[in-house]
């Protein structure tokens, strides 16, 4: 994970050490760890998470707010084209409105993703055009 993610969003990346301390928190359900499928048989009704609609939305995902769902934080009308979601029963969100707030897990210290990295081999980070954080 941790290569696929390196200077895309911006130098180095977090995203490895953010689904290590996801992995950790009590509402992790290990059972659907990236299947979709499973999802279904457990009964999730749908899914959101952060990602990018250009590689999920092949698998169906659409903006969160075109369900009515809004991410913590950002005003009405704020782009937050990086909140996606998907029905895995349709009609499932119908009628369903409100705010989405990440688990704890997700906000990291910036020290604690250095100290983490530490045991993988060393990557130049760098400042690249695209990136959305610096």
């Amino acid at each position: 994970m941790r290569d696929s993610f390196w200077n895309v969003y911006r130098p180095g990346c977090q995203e490895h050490y953010v689904l290590n301390q996801l992995r950790k928190d009590g509402a992790f359900v290990p059972e659907l760890d990236y299947s979709l499928q499973k999802a279904a048989e457990l009964g999730c009704g749908a899914l959101c998470f952060e990602g990018n609609i250009d590689f999920y939305g092949k698998s169906g995902f659409r903006p969160a707010s075109e369900f009515g769902i809004r991410y913590h934080g950002l005003d009405e009308g704020e782009d937050a084209s990086f909140f996606l979601c998907k029905e895995l029963i349709s009609g499932y969100l119908d009628g369903v409105t409100g705010e989405y707030a990440p688990p704890e897990g997700y906000f990291v210290d910036e020290k604690a993703v250095e100290e983490f990295d530490r045991q993988f081999l060393y990557k130049e980070k760098k400042t690249l055009p695209g990136q959305i954080f610096s």
